[in-house]
């Protein structure tokens, strides 16, 4: 059985939210997905994306293919507009079948795994964590780097033969708890402040999300927010 909780908000200083979420235990299908572009194209860039997992996943596809999938569809949508605004969105999804896991990413949204402690499954296609995975930078200063919102890797935006789509499996066990967020959340609040609310087991795992997004509210969120969480039981 999957307890999930889920949530998103605007945060403090944008005017529009370009992050969505789908949470779906019957699908056994989670994903956050963080999207960018002048104009509304986040908006629409994250929801084909969503869309796009959903329908394929749905289908009987693997999660990497209906991730490599929603990339092609994401360029071949903006090709067809009439501007040259960028359009792309990062994704963090769990799909989770009978009783083992898949787990796929691309940009720095992120999946975390509670199980007895926090982990961080995913990695960052991003600037900053290319430099700290090449030892220029300290890991310690990353979170406050200048361009740490700089991403190396985003559906709509690499084009599919570069595409390099993080991805994980594994059985599921009871207690386990996947978290998977936007950069909106891991900005604010630290993993050690993430790890103490996603471990409180008191608490429902809608209730677990609720305190995540006050609390990047509480840190000041200067970006959109969402967190979806999934709880083995």
């Amino acid at each position: 059985m999957i307890e999930f909780g889920h949530g998103t908000h605007v945060g403090l200083r944008r005017q529009r939210n370009e992050d969505t979420y789908y949470a779906d235990a019957s699908l056994g299908l989670f994903l956050v997905a963080d999207g960018m572009g002048g104009h509304e194209h986040g908006e629409l860039a994250s929801a084909l994306a969503r869309d796009t997992l959903v329908e394929l996943v749905a289908r009987g596809h693997g999660l990497v293919e209906a991730v490599r999938r929603a990339d092609e569809r994401l360029i071949a949508h903006s090709r067809q507009g009439d501007d040259a605004l960028p359009m792309g969105t990062t994704i963090a999804a769990l799909h989770v079948q009978g009783n083992r896991y898949e787990v796929a990413w691309v940009g720095d949204s992120r999946v975390y795994l509670w199980h007895r402690e926090l982990r961080q499954v995913s990695h960052d296609h991003s600037l900053v964590q290319s430099l700290v995975q090449s030892g220029q930078l300290d890991p310690a200063l990353a979170s406050h780097h200048p361009r740490r919102n700089v991403l190396t890797q985003a559906l709509g935006i690499t084009q599919p033969e570069a595409l390099h789509i993080g991805m994980a499996r594994g059985s599921c066990q009871p207690g386990m708890t996947f978290l998977l967020c936007s950069d909106g959340l891991t900005g604010p609040l630290d993993d050690a402040a993430i790890g103490g609310i996603v471990a409180r087991r008191e608490l429902a795992a809608q209730e677990c999300v609720d305190h995540l997004l006050l609390g990047a509210l509480d840190h000041g969120a200067d970006d959109n927010v969402t967190a979806v969480l999934a709880r083995f039981s």
